[in-house]
């Protein structure tokens, strides 16, 4: 049985949303793999001492070191974890989660991508980020897609829309939250009785900013916080569209979460999105503005039947990444 350190931000105690160092450790767990994750601390120079800490205390027990990478100021936690076990000779493998990793690695210089070419592989979840990152040529780049439970996503079909829509990210510059509501106050000149509700953890000041315009414009918009996904899903049962409105991702759980439960989702155009929905097939695709969103939306409450066909072909496009179907490609790799 391998001993695995798992290095990523583990910050849901503190309100985040949870991250794969939350969930995957406690999937594979179930699969008899044992894992030691972190870290926990908030303070990010804490988490970084803690994550290097751990390393070097555990480097004579572990046999290999998951590696968490995003491409926010986060990236530098990895390229410091992943420089730590290539002097200490331990086996590493990088998961690379961020929408913008393209650019960070088009800016790095290249003692940091050798880095990431010794690595034992690097994970992509997204046929999208396993393309864009070929140009590097990063020869051990592994693609195993993210994963949901499907089970605990209950289908309903939606039908006959009503403008009822749902945004679950975090309130963060890059989910643009702000273009959420502007596209309400902009489906209320067609649709008066049109409501949002939005759900996540405040990030980086974006949360009181949305808050402050939708106060200002007097916008119907309900704000729950941070939720389980058990509580989002089932608040899902009261809403009918599924709005992503991020301006860079990869492959959203989210919007695989919602494709699970049978909302149809209109998203940005943007990233790895196109990789998972098929426009008017699966979903709804456009360009990130106001008017182009608001368009799809539209259409979806003014043609039921296509909206009832995309939500069922939504939720079987989901069960593709059902973690029944692709936990295997974990325990072969780490088992």
């Amino acid at each position: 049985m391998k001993n695995i350190l798992y290095i990523g931000n583990k910050l849901e105690k503190h309100g985040a949303a949870p991250t794969s160092v939350d969930i995957l450790p406690d999937l594979l767990a179930e699969e008899g793999l044992e894992f030691k994750a972190v870290s926990h601390y908030k303070n990010k120079v804490l988490r970084l001492l803690h994550m290097l800490s751990s390393i070097l205390r555990n480097s004579k027990k572990i046999d290999l070191v998951l590696i968490d990478t995003y491409s926010t100021s986060n990236f530098w936690y990895a390229v410091m974890s992943g420089y730590c076990c290539s002097m200490l000779k331990l086996p590493y493998i990088f998961i690379l989660h961020g929408g913008n990793l393209v650019q960070r690695f088009s800016e790095s210089s290249p003692s940091i991508l050798r880095i990431f070419k010794k690595a034992y592989f690097n994970i992509v979840p997204s046929k999208y980020l396993l393309e864009q990152l070929e140009t590097f040529e990063l020869e051990n780049l592994l693609y195993i897609p993210n994963a949901i439970s499907v089970s605990q996503y209950p289908f309903k079909a939606r039908k006959n829309l009503k403008p009822r829509i749902l945004w679950v990210r975090a309130f963060d510059k890059v989910y643009r939250p702000k273009l959420a509501v502007k596209i309400i106050s902009e489906l209320q000149k067609e649709y008066p009785e049109a409501e949002l509700c939005m759900v996540g953890p405040e990030k980086d000041g974006s949360f009181e900013k949305t808050r402050a315009y939708v106060e200002k414009h007097g916008l119907p918009v309900k704000f729950c916080g941070k939720l389980s996904k058990t509580e989002w899903a089932a608040l899902s049962e009261d809403y009918d569209i599924f709005l992503n409105t991020s301006s860079v991702d990869n492959l959203p759980v989210s919007v695989l979460e919602a494709m699970a439960l049978g909302l149809p989702v209109v998203s940005a155009s943007v990233g790895g999105l196109p990789y998972l929905i098929e426009h008017d097939l699966s979903g709804k695709l456009a360009e990130g503005t106001v008017k182009d969103l608001t368009h799809e939306i539209s259409d979806l409450l003014q043609n039921p039947t296509k909206a009832e066909s995309i939500s069922k072909n939504a939720r079987l496009e989901a069960e593709k990444y059902d973690w029944e179907r692709l936990k295997e490609f974990w325990i072969d790799l780490l088992g």
